[in-house]
């Protein structure tokens, strides 16, 4: 996912804000997840809903207004509860490394009890089944 980084998106000197970056990562694993064919959309017509379980952030070089950045994102591992997901975000002009993340993604449902992850999401994640 590629994206501009703009004037709202930074502090008052013009470099990404850090709660910035969790907005890119969100969309970048939302893009993933569509990409795959995971209507995030569909679940919540379920009642079930995508949430951040845990999250590492490693800052490692300041992204400013007028950059194009790109967020990458893949899914290092799934569990019968748990998707792992590891992304980066580079500046896309010199491919310079900005943010690096890990975080693990649970479904809930309305009273907010984590479920299994449904076997059509494991599918299309991973294209088998039973991992």
């Amino acid at each position: 996912m590629e994206k501009t980084i703009y004037y709202h998106d930074t502090d008052a000197i013009g470099i990404v804000y850090y709660s910035s970056y969790l907005k890119l990562l969100e969309e970048g694993r939302t893009n993933f997840l569509k990409s795959k064919g995971v209507s995030v959309k569909n679940l919540h017509e379920q009642g079930n809903f995508f949430v951040i379980k845990e999250l590492k952030v490693k800052y490692i070089s300041p992204a400013r207004f007028g950059d194009i950045v790109v967020c990458e994102s893949t899914i290092s591992k799934i569990t019968e509860a748990r998707i792992f997901f590891s992304q980066k975000i580079y500046d896309k002009q010199n491919n310079r490394i900005l943010v690096d993340a890990e975080n693990i993604l649970v479904i809930v449902n309305k009273r907010l009890q984590p479920i299994i992850v449904p076997e059509s999401v494991r599918s299309l994640l991973f294209g088998i089944q039973n991992l």
